[in-house]
């Protein structure tokens, strides 16, 4: 049974230690945000409601009473609204959001295949991901734009060099979803580098997944950590950021196009469409030129070369 009440911030913390003491998993506190600008992570605002669940077992009525009772004298200090009950349904919540997932084709080649999927009898290639807590489930327009743009990218350099090493650097790797395509593709070595441990791990596994492990090569970092030789390799042909257009034109001030080695291209994607026209201008002012953009939805990925 859960129990809701919203209330204003001097009273959530007394509410929710109200609630704590009858749900034996915890307590929730849900609260608007506000965004000061593209690169906030928020700050909270307004009401806050308090959640929280009660068993629903023999012992619910009473456990009902007891917690009014104790709200009722915390109302005598500071008027509280009536809280709410809703039932909830048993449900195995661990299983059911991956019923959401299926099989998607992106590009004229891949196919993306949740990890827990079997693999569809399909003629194009597949990459197995499980997105679990990092960025990059496939099933977003900024990573199929970047899948989509890597496909060409790595046909058209392996037309003028059909054998030897194609590297490939990953900024931001989230799931590792665009290291994975890229060695599906036909790149030969790839550095996924993230600024948060999690993405690394992930990444690590769904490399695993796919049997590419001994190919991805995986650290904490970022543009910086690159440049100052942290890694095998220092510059690639394809470089790939799909982040935020406001930190890819940071990056761009960090040496984001010193990565691309010569004859390379860097795939930038996360990009709003109202935003694609500041990330070109700052690629342009680090001597790039813009060579295809594609939109989806309301997303732009950018392809550019020196």
């Amino acid at each position: 049974m859960e129990v809701a009440m919203t209330v204003n911030g001097e009273l959530a913390e007394a509410v929710a230690d109200v609630f704590a003491r009858y749900a034996p998993n915890g307590v929730v506190s849900e609260q608007a945000v506000e965004f000061v600008n593209e690169e906030d992570e928020g700050t909270p605002v307004g009401p806050i409601t308090v959640r929280a669940y009660l068993p629903a077992d023999e012992q619910l009525s009473e456990t009902r009473l007891k917690l009014e009772e104790a709200l009722f004298y915390l109302g005598t200090i500071q008027p509280l609204p009536e809280p709410v009950y809703t039932p909830i349904g048993d449900q195995n919540w661990m299983e059911a959001w991956k019923k959401r997932y299926m099989a998607i084709p992106v590009g004229r080649h891949l196919m993306i295949i949740p990890s827990w999927l079997e693999e569809p009898n399909s003629l194009r290639i597949p990459i197995r991901i499980d997105p679990s807590m990092a960025f990059g489930s496939g099933y977003h327009p900024s990573t199929q734009l970047v899948l989509i743009l890597l496909e060409d990218a790595i046909r058209d350099y392996r037309s003028l060099q059909s054998q030897g090493q194609l590297d490939v650097i990953d900024i931001g790797c989230g799931s590792g979803i665009l290291s994975i395509g890229a060695l599906r593709l036909g790149a030969t070595h790839a550095l996924a580098v993230d600024i948060d441990d999690v993405a690394i791990t992930i990444t690590r596994e769904n490399a695993r997944t796919n049997g590419l492990e001994e190919q991805v090569e995986f650290g904490v970092g970022s543009v910086k950590e690159i440049k100052e030789g942290n890694f095998s390799c220092s510059s690639a042909s394809v470089v790939m950021a799909n982040i935020l257009a406001p930190v890819i034109v940071r990056l761009f001030e960090d040496g984001l196009g010193d990565l691309v080695a010569p004859n390379g291209v860097l795939i930038l994607s996360g990009i709003l469409v109202e935003q694609a026209d500041k990330v070109v201008e700052a690629a342009e002012k680090h001597g790039f030129k813009l060579m295809v953009k594609r939109e989806m939805e309301d997303w732009v990925a950018l392809v550019v070369k020196r």
